[in-house]
């Protein structure tokens, strides 16, 4: 057996050493990734796998977070397992801060990004959503309306209101995302949030903002006045 296959034995155990003894606040986002990718190759550790990652993703745990098999795969010695392993992890974290948004009542923009953005901001397609209140200002429930490419989607005024009525809202607030990044709203977003605020106000289920999220945070048209 190769000697340097105990070394890398040896080096791959160090975060978890590391992780025991002095708390998970002490690791590396690459040590915590090499936990998850668990072995390296004959010649790389674990962890080093774990910084190329890192590199491939511009060391921007969003952009990893938008990763695919195929992306993980680039990298020689990830194979389908252990991206899988890693888009899970990704993944349970997400919800575990969607879990903890969930239980507060929405009374900000912050509140309703703390929801929004564990769903749609790594979204690759612009997707369309409403979360639906009551009268408390809790969340009844959390819809996709549509879902388009990267550029837009098309979205149904009356299948949002059908969908806060069959939840019994109070009232909406809209949601889509940006793949670019960009946070900036375009006539069209414009436009639609116009529209679906007069229906709002005809339906008598006000549609208290509107948020474009994106891996970058979010914009709130009714905190821009834009309502």
């Amino acid at each position: 057996m190769p000697s340097n296959f105990i070394t890398n034995i040896t080096c791959d155990e160090q975060p978890r050493e590391k992780l025991l003894s002095k708390g998970k606040e002490t690791l590396t986002h690459a040590e915590l990734l090499g936990i998850l990718i668990s072995t390296g190759t004959r010649s790389k550790t674990a962890t080093d796998l774990a910084k190329e990652i890192l590199k491939l993703g511009k060391n921007d745990l969003n952009e990893i977070a938008r990763f695919g098999i195929n992306d993980y795969k680039k990298v020689n010695g990830i194979g389908e397992a252990k991206a899988l392993t890693l888009i899970a992890a990704i993944e349970l974290g997400s919800r575990r801060k969607l879990n903890e948004a969930v239980k507060n009542k929405i009374l900000s923009s912050v509140n309703a990004s703390e929801i929004l953005i564990p769903i749609v901001a790594d979204k690759l397609y612009e997707e369309f959503w409403i979360l639906n209140l009551n009268r408390a200002n809790a969340l009844i429930s959390f819809r996709q309306i549509s879902e388009g490419g990267i550029t837009g989607t098309v979205v149904d005024i009356r299948r949002i209101f059908k969908l806060a009525l069959e939840e019994n809202a109070t009232s909406i607030i809209l949601a889509h995302n940006h793949p670019s990044g960009n946070l900036s709203p375009s006539e069209a977003d414009k436009n639609l949030t116009r529209k679906v605020k007069n229906a709002g106000e005809i339906m008598d289920i006000p549609v208290r903002d509107h948020l474009i999220i994106s891996s970058n945070g979010y914009f709130s048209f009714a905190d821009e006045g834009l309502m």
